[in-house]
């Protein structure tokens, strides 16, 4: 009995196990929308945002008021003596002029008045987080192109076992009736030795790609954010992809380099740099603050602050710190001297994104062109590669053509079936290069 229950737990452990695992069906739009929304880098960009908004805040406040409370206890361990003469004969008289305890509460409000390093500050902080919500849309269409290429990797090995898994049915169909043929003396050994090596190079291949589609599919996971394991069911194939990847209207796109988030990026790289000259050309000037505090002291020979006979004397005070700086040793004269050379830099790091973003987007747009031309002829060669392989496999079982002509033809097939699927994988990863390099949105 207690074996059939430990069976049934089994399996009722096995079902529950499975109603746990997740799976999605995603087509390649849905799998972008996601991966945008869940992505590891997406996420840790809007954490970003939020922090540089707390840091906006943190400096803002610096030039707000601020408050702060002490309270001070004090108890001699021994009480300091002060030593009087009164007669001036010589002779000193013992006095103790401080009680055994003290306690000592105050508040303290200051507030700055003037400081060019604070109005700096915050220009800076504002362009930080100017620079955060650019990361974001920076890493966003970075992962919309890892998404797409994680997507068509998938594919391509889904293709690949398909492809594979047919050429080897026809290839054992091929080794069984060439070996009947052989064994009735109607052909040569080595015609049925060439195919057999032929379909163990297959059957190698396909368990290489069985075995990289577990891993095309945990990438694909990865870059939409989820657990590496989670079940994935894919609704879009390649060969509608590339029909909608095809977009030939791109190439002629405008590319405005303004506008690309890459030169956004650099221009307030450059703007923090110049603010860092005006930061540390702030710092010759003088700053200004004020402060009041209220207080309260209590002396006692014991602890008896808390109590309601304790006395307690009342004290206030205002002012105002004016704090002018006069010479440095030339050390605020190095700084700014540095940092006006970082300036000269970003300006040159500018001009570069501009060429390099111009550059860049012209050889995406003859790369995706180059893919389609391709796929046009990667196209048109699996065709006639699979007519020239059916004519030699005819011609091989009719006794007209070697095994050598036969195993030409069907590499030169199999590297042809490779090229097509790859040359669609092209179409759509370079596409997406493209997007990027001409800075298009995402279509949500």
């Amino acid at each position: 009995m207690k074996k059939y229950i430990y069976i049934f737990s089994f399996f009722a452990f096995t079902i529950s196990l499975k109603a746990q695992e997740k799976t999605m069906e995603l087509s390649l739009k849905e799998a972008i929308s996601f991966g945008i929304e869940n992505s590891y880098n997406t996420k840790v960009a809007r954490n970003d945002i939020k922090s540089a908004k707390d840091k906006v805040w943190e400096t803002t406040a610096i030039g707000l008021p601020q408050i702060n409370g002490a309270v001070d206890y004090q108890q001699y361990l021994k009480l300091p003596i002060t030593l009087i003469d009164f007669d001036g004969d010589g002779t000193n008289e013992e006095f103790v002029f401080v009680q055994k305890q003290s306690l000592n509460a105050s508040v303290t409000l200051t507030q700055l008045l003037f400081d060019g390093s604070y109005l700096v500050g915050l220009q800076a902080s504002k362009t930080y987080l100017k620079i955060s919500k650019q990361a974001e849309e920076k890493t966003e269409l970075t992962t919309r192109e890892a998404i797409i290429n994680a997507y068509g990797n998938v594919l391509i090995t889904e293709s690949s076992i398909a492809i594979l898994e047919s050429n080897i049915k026809i290839l054992q169909k091929n080794y069984d009736d060439a070996k009947k043929i052989y064994e009735n003396g109607l052909n040569e050994e080595e015609d049925v030795e060439q195919l057999e090596i032929t379909l163990g190079n297959l059957k190698n291949q396909l368990n290489s790609v069985i075995r990289m589609k577990k891993i095309a599919y945990q990438m694909l996971n990865l870059s939409l954010g989820n657990d590496i394991n989670t079940t994935l069911i894919l609704t879009d194939n390649l060969d509608s992809l590339v029909k909608t990847n095809i977009e030939l209207a791109l190439i002629s796109e405008d590319f405005d380099v303004n506008n690309h988030i890459d030169f956004k990026i650099s221009e307030n790289d450059r703007e923090t740099k110049r603010l860092t000259v005006k930061l540390e050309q702030s710092k010759a000037l003088p700053t200004l603050s004020a402060f009041v505090n209220y207080g309260s002291q209590a002396y006692s020979d014991s602890f008896s602050f808390f109590k309601g006979s304790q006395e307690w004397f009342a004290s206030s005070l205002l002012g105002i710190s004016l704090n002018v700086p006069i010479f440095s040793s030339f050390s605020r004269k190095s700084k700014t001297a540095q940092a006006k050379i970082a300036l000269e830099n970003a300006n040159l790091r500018l001009e570069e994104t501009k060429q390099r973003l111009n550059l860049l987007a012209e050889t995406a747009k003859s790369e995706y062109q180059l893919s389609i031309e391709n796929y046009t002829t990667a196209q048109k060669n699996l065709g006639l590669s699979e007519r020239i392989e059916k004519k030699q496999r005819i011609k091989f079982f009719e006794g007209i053509s070697s095994s050598f002509d036969l195993l030409q033809a069907q590499n030169q097939l199999y590297t042809q079936q490779q090229n097509y699927i790859q040359s669609m994988l092209d179409v759509i990863s370079k596409k997406a290069a493209l997007e990027n390099a001409l800075n298009l949105p995402i279509k949500q």
